[in-house]
């Protein structure tokens, strides 16, 4: 059974090959029936031609712009701490989150009982001091006064000593009288010596006094500022921010109760990679002042502010690559410290290059150029930099030439096309727009309404759109993706 199931297998197999090998034989014939029915007829191929949109190769000169995103923040900005603890028993008005203060305004008041209280003990310490000093110096006085009495005390008992030597010389004295002047001299010589000590006892106190003056002259300048410390006041016109205290609270010495920022003087700082940085260095390797446009997206609104590049940062800092740069703001009109902009850097000129789109250039490098009799043929260009949707490339040869827009994998060298237009000819396409239902439309309404950050004009703009029978789906799309929706 088994040698008979096996073999019916294998007739099988022989004849499903047979009648696929007779089907193909069948299909090649009846392609070469209908070629030369073809042929017969005198029809032949016919070419087919592709439809493409081409673009000329004007070069000039052309400036490019180097987009990336940055944050604005403030250059004065500090934090509010004081520089002793107490209780808060005063307040600044408008010292909450986004208050306005003036340069010099109390923002607030520490209860000043403990650095009274201090300062009247360091006061008093100082009288003490002064009356130390004062007695110092008249014992010096007095010391001194003593010196001179016991100085000529022992020059009357050596003019005495002398006498007596001239007596005994003469025969009239006696040895006696001469060892007691001898005592009474030595004796006044001492009293010399003593009077010395206690007029060097007498200066190291005064020296001490005027030591002790000293150390409670700095005590004294201390609690007068801790007592000045017990009010804070604004060191620079500017608005409020992070304030964590409120009137009857308890602060501690150097907490951060706040953050004061100038919202007036405001930059925007953004990282560029080392080749971009490299293009924005002059001739001398210092960084240009190169001009810049800060936007700020606001719900379908646009905020914009011009400025110019004013220094980089001395490190790269560690994990990070490229390089941090700064640029000041002409005006800070809706911008705000935090804000995540887009920075638009204006580069030096470019000469004798052309802008195409970025989908007629290949990975290498290559256009497709439309010749006299409608055939592409292909050339190389040179990729100068990268625009948005758009490259500015060189080259020599191609000025005033036709090139396919967009390439795909149905076009190469010798291919018949038919140009459809020009690029610059070619019809804007309208914005899309959709219509909202009465839910959706509220929805986003009350969304727009309930928005603290956006600007008033921007936010009437935005409402009056959203009051169109239809929308831009654009704007619609934004706003749900801010809502989450």
């Amino acid at each position: 059974m088994r040698f008979l199931r096996k073999s019916l297998m294998g007739l099988f197999l022989l004849a499903a090959t047979l009648a696929l090998f007779a089907y193909a034989i069948m299909m090649v014939r009846g392609a070469i029936e209908n070629k030369g029915d073809d042929q017969r007829r005198g029809g032949g191929g016919r070419e087919r031609i592709f439809a493409v949109n081409a673009v000329p190769f004007e070069p000039g000169q052309h400036i490019p712009v180097l987009q990336v995103f940055g944050e604005v923040q403030s250059q004065r900005s500090l934090d509010i701490r004081p520089a002793v603890g107490g209780t808060v028993i005063e307040l600044h008005p408008n010292f909450q989150n986004g208050g306005s203060v003036l340069e010099g305004d109390v923002l607030l008041r520490i209860d000043p009982s403990n650095a009274q209280t201090a300062l009247a003990l360091v006061q008093a310490d100082m009288a003490d001091a002064q009356a130390d000093l004062r007695e110092a110096m008249r014992a010096l006085d007095l010391a001194k006064d003593e010196i001179s009495a016991a100085q000529e005390q022992a020059a009357l008992r050596q003019k005495a000593l002398a006498r007596q030597q001239d007596l005994v010389t003469r025969g009239v004295g006696t040895a006696a009288s001469v060892e007691a002047a001898e005592l009474a001299a030595s004796s006044a010589r001492q009293s010399v010596l003593a009077r010395r000590q206690a007029l060097q006892a007498a200066e190291a106190r005064l020296d001490q006094a005027r030591a002790r003056v000293t150390r409670v002259d700095i005590s004294l300048a201390e609690a007068e500022r801790n007592l000045r410390d017990t009010v804070v006041r604004a060191a620079f016109s500017g608005q409020l921010a992070n304030v964590t205290v409120l009137q009857g609270g308890t602060v501690t010495n150097n907490e951060k109760i706040g953050q004061l920022v100038d919202p007036l003087a405001l930059e925007v700082a953004f990282r560029v990679s080392t080749s971009q940085h490299r293009r924005l260095l002059d001739d001398a390797g210092k960084l240009r002042a190169a001009e810049v446009t800060v936007t700020l997206d606001l719900l379908g609104a646009e905020m914009s502010s011009s400025g110019q590049i004013t220094r980089e940062a001395a490190v790269v800092g560690e994990g990070l690559t490229g390089r941090l740069l700064f640029a000041s703001l002409a005006t800070s009109k809706g911008l705000r410290p935090g804000d995540f902009v887009t920075v638009n850097i204006t580069e030096p000129a470019l000469n004798w290059v052309a802008r195409l789109p970025a989908t007629a250039v290949s990975g290498n490098n290559k256009v497709l150029v439309v010749g006299e009799d409608e055939r592409l043929s292909e050339a190389d260009v040179t990729l100068v930099r990268r625009q948005g949707d758009d490259v500015l490339v060189r080259s020599r040869e191609l000025s005033g030439a036709q090139i396919v827009a967009e390439r795909s994998p149905l076009l190469g060298a010798g291919i018949k096309v038919r140009v459809l237009s020009a690029e610059g000819n070619a019809p804007q396409a309208a914005p899309e727009t959709i219509a909202l239902d009465p839910e959706r439309r509220a929805k986003l309404i009350a969304f727009v309404e309930g928005n603290k950050r956006m600007p008033k004009q921007a936010k009437e703009r935005v409402l009056a759109q959203l009051q169109e029978p239809e929308v831009r789906k654009e704007l619609v799309e934004r706003l749900e993706g801010r809502m989450g929706g």
